[in-house]
């Protein structure tokens, strides 16, 4: 699976056959992924190097905005991941998540179908979906997370997230992804009308802004980073197929112990 990912000068690129290395370099980072479970954990305060633009020949939000300075506390308030399952269920499964990332849209298609099969519907975790748009190659990404807020306005998150997953192929080169955002919303019984509205405007930019943030201050360097927190333990999985994760949560779990 190839993942998008930060390259050493910090400009971000494709790449293949990673993933151990980055889940070794990011091994003294865990303790701040605690945050996103309730734990306690001090997060470092650096400066956020994301590139701030208004939209052009429109009013929709299709960059990053400026948040100002937040406190870990308040960056944390402010973000929001969508939680699919039981909120008790044993295990908690991250994403951090590129909807234009080709590696994001392979194990959307492939996984986590078997997650929500075989994981948070037979109750043994819950899913969670960070934003986490590569701007700087990804021209549609951030846009296209918006969308996907403004899909939950109408209660069709999910759905949404699927159908983009689905179709990136088809807008993901588009110089003018809106008409795709919105055929999608039709396709998913949304109100036309309202999801336009929400779309070419700045709704939930604040909101992806500060998940991207969030991963940003918490190491994350590529899509998708996936992670798996359960008895007090969380890891970063260095392979994101179904079997490397569901036997994490085996082991995190201790399901199937004699």
């Amino acid at each position: 699976m190839r993942l998008c990912r930060i390259s050493q000068n910090g400009a971000y690129d494709v790449s293949r056959g990673e993933e151990r290395r980055q889940a070794r370099e990011a091994q003294s980072d865990m303790r701040k992924f605690y945050y996103i479970f309730g734990a306690v954990a001090v997060l470092g305060v650096g400066a956020v190097g994301w590139q701030v633009s208004s939209s052009v020949l429109s009013t929709a939000a299709v960059a990053p905005v400026e948040l100002g300075t937040l406190t870990d506390e308040e960056l944390f308030e402010l973000a929001q991941g969508m939680t699919l399952g039981d909120e008790n269920a044993p295990a908690t499964i991250v994403e951090f998540g590129d909807y234009q990332c080709p590696g994001c849209g392979a194990f959307a298609m492939s996984v986590k179908p078997q997650i929500d099969q075989l994981l948070v519907g037979a109750g043994r975790a819950k899913f969670v979906f960070y934003d986490f748009p590569l701007v700087s190659i990804h021209g549609n990404a951030f846009l296209a997370a918006r969308a996907s807020r403004c899909a939950d306005d109408q209660g069709k998150y999910w759905e949404y997230h699927e159908a983009l997953f689905r179709n990136q192929s088809r807008w993901s080169a588009a110089s003018m992804p809106a008409s795709a955002f919105e055929q999608y919303a039709a396709d998913v019984g949304l109100d036309e009308g309202a999801f336009e509205s929400c779309l070419n405007s700045d709704r939930h930019a604040e909101v992806v802004t500060a998940n991207m943030q969030l991963g940003q201050r918490m190491g994350v360097r590529s899509t998708p980073t996936v992670l798996v927190n359960a008895g007090g333990t969380t890891r970063q999985l260095s392979s994101v197929d179904f079997q490397t994760l569901s036997s994490t949560i085996d082991e995190l779990t201790g399901a199937g112990r004699n």
